[in-house]
């Protein structure tokens, strides 16, 4: 079986699957941390927002905080057994992460459902178009990185191209790290 040469040759040591996944994060670093930075500025010069996010369901977000990093854990895993070369169990466990996103999506789905009912959505105010362009960013990130870690998964469960079991769980670390950083934010700091 012979490999493209996208996946064999490598750049600064660095094989050019693994180097285009930290490019990738680079990249969604400036946008994520542009709408983070954003967000600080105006939080700090509008006190109001304070009464606003006092209506965050703070048990839901610290329960998803849970969850991603619990589905981070299974992508480390799902690495592992990668590198035993054991593609069906690294399979097995980027499936698990993927359930752990869907548990994220369900929760944030029905939090978003409760928050839109009580009348808090995007035009309630400053604090409320940040909320939900940052978490709504960040769920699409959750969406995407579960597309490609089940491509991933279905291709691992072969035994093949398992050096992007490696390459999805650098992009899901990174989701997880954001939303580290967005659920103090968004649901704490009141």
């Amino acid at each position: 079986m012979s490999s493209t040469i996208a996946t064999t040759r490598s750049a600064m040591g660095i094989p050019t699957g693994r180097l285009a996944v930290w490019w990738v994060v680079v990249s969604e670093i400036v946008i994520f941390g542009g709408l983070l930075a954003s967000y600080v500025m105006n939080r700090i010069a509008h006190a109001e927002w304070g009464a606003q996010a006092a209506h965050t369901n703070t048990w839901a977000g610290a329960f998803n905080t849970l969850v991603l990093l619990t589905s981070s854990l299974s992508a480390v895993y799902a690495h592992k057994a990668a590198v035993e070369g054991d593609g069906r169990r690294a399979a097995g466990f980027l499936r698990l992460t993927c359930l752990g996103g869907l548990v994220f999506l369900t929760v944030k789905a029905l939090e978003w459902r409760h928050e839109i009912v009580e009348g808090f959505v995007i035009q309630s105010g400053g604090f409320w178009g940040y909320y939900y362009t940052a978490a709504g960013l960040h769920a699409f990130h959750v969406i995407a990185g579960m597309a490609v870690m089940l491509w991933v998964a279905s291709s691992a469960e072969k035994n093949q191209d398992l050096h992007r079991v490696e390459n999805i769980g650098i992009y899901w670390h990174f989701v997880d790290l954001v939303w580290i950083f967005l659920f103090p934010l968004l649901y704490i700091a009141r």
